[in-house]
């Protein structure tokens, strides 16, 4: 097995895809002859043509009405988004026409879309460019929502949702693009889409989270057992639809429970997964289950964002009060 970042991993299934599916198309702002802001579209150009792989006008929302209408036609697409922050230039068609056409049609009609898209801090991006907005994508029937955390899950997830008929927004976080390497399967396999990945076993405390934050939360295991705490780590991977069966069974293993999102502590992935193990497993529990969330304010300017993000030194803390409860 090759050795890759999550960008060369992502890169590796858009070209595994586009490889194994003539009507699997490839668009977006400068993702052609660039290969995309971070790179990850590099080469494709050059390897597939641009009736496959192309460049659009910088309008989100003339992205979103080109994939509607590719899928309706038989095409399956793979927009990106350049930065998630610009979603809402395309909410229209990812939450208002994407979402609905299968239910709208009676079934006549698949979305087969997969939305790509970088978001998360920590890079000292512009404003806009950082947001975590998945909150709203998970919110919205119809929609599945991915945000892988290594470069293997990133490969096995991408693959899964090209392939898959429904659409799926797929979030990459920014920090994570090249800062590990991991071992990744040179071929073709696939990860399941709504199904967690418990990350580090453990019968103390559940820690259950996704994105850049699996790695805040593993560093914060570690760290808490040093001083003779065993932390469970569960990753989302897939946040809509959620996987309850593994969070209930790793809550109910432990009887105590953390939830950690980069994103603001109002409503979002961390609300409702703290209400779904309330509602399941509340009687399993030792302890209430606490949240380790941003602050509920606009994402700062760069200067400030360590400050405002997440760390595991937050995850320490909170994780003490549960255990000592």
């Amino acid at each position: 097995m090759a050795q890759m970042t999550m960008i060369q991993a992502i890169t590796d299934a858009l070209r595994t895809e586009l490889r194994n599916d003539p009507k699997t198309l490839l668009f977006g702002e400068d993702v052609g002859v660039n290969g995309g802001v971070f790179r990850a579209t590099e080469g494709l150009l050059k390897e597939f043509g641009e009736d496959r792989v192309f460049d659009t006008p910088l309008a989100e929302s003339g992205i979103g009405g080109l994939s509607i209408g590719l899928a309706l036609t038989g095409f399956r697409p793979i927009p990106e988004i350049q930065f998630f922050g610009f979603v809402f230039e395309v909410m229209d068609s990812i939450a208002g026409q994407m979402s609905r056409m299968r239910y709208r049609s009676g079934g006549r009609y698949n979305m087969p879309i997969t939305v790509r898209s970088p978001f998360g801090g920590g890079v000292h991006t512009p404003e806009l460019h950082s947001d975590s907005l998945e909150g709203l994508m998970a919110q919205t029937p119809g929609l599945k929502v991915v945000v892988p955390s290594t470069p293997y899950d990133a490969k096995g997830l991408l693959i899964s949702s090209i392939r898959d008929n429904d659409p799926v927004v797929f979030l990459e976080h920014l920090k994570l693009y090249r800062a590990f390497r991991q071992e990744v399967p040179e071929g073709e396999y696939t990860i399941p889409l709504g199904k967690a990945d418990v990350k580090r076993e453990g019968t103390d405390l559940s820690i259950i989270t996704y994105g850049a934050m699996v790695h805040e939360s593993l560093k914060a295991a570690e760290e808490l057992e040093k001083e003779g705490f065993s932390v469970e780590v569960v990753d989302l991977r897939t946040i809509s639809p959620l996987d309850i069966e593994t969070i209930i069974a790793s809550v109910e293993k432990t009887g105590r429970a953390i939830v950690v999102q980069e994103a603001q502590k109002q409503a979002g992935i961390a609300a409702t997964v703290v209400a779904e193990i309330n509602d399941r497993a509340i009687l399993s529990l030792e302890a209430p289950v606490l949240r380790v969330t941003a602050a509920d304010t606009i994402y700062p300017f760069s200067q400030a964002e360590s400050v405002w993000l997440p760390n595991y030194k937050d995850v320490i803390e909170t994780a003490k009060k549960v255990l000592t409860f």
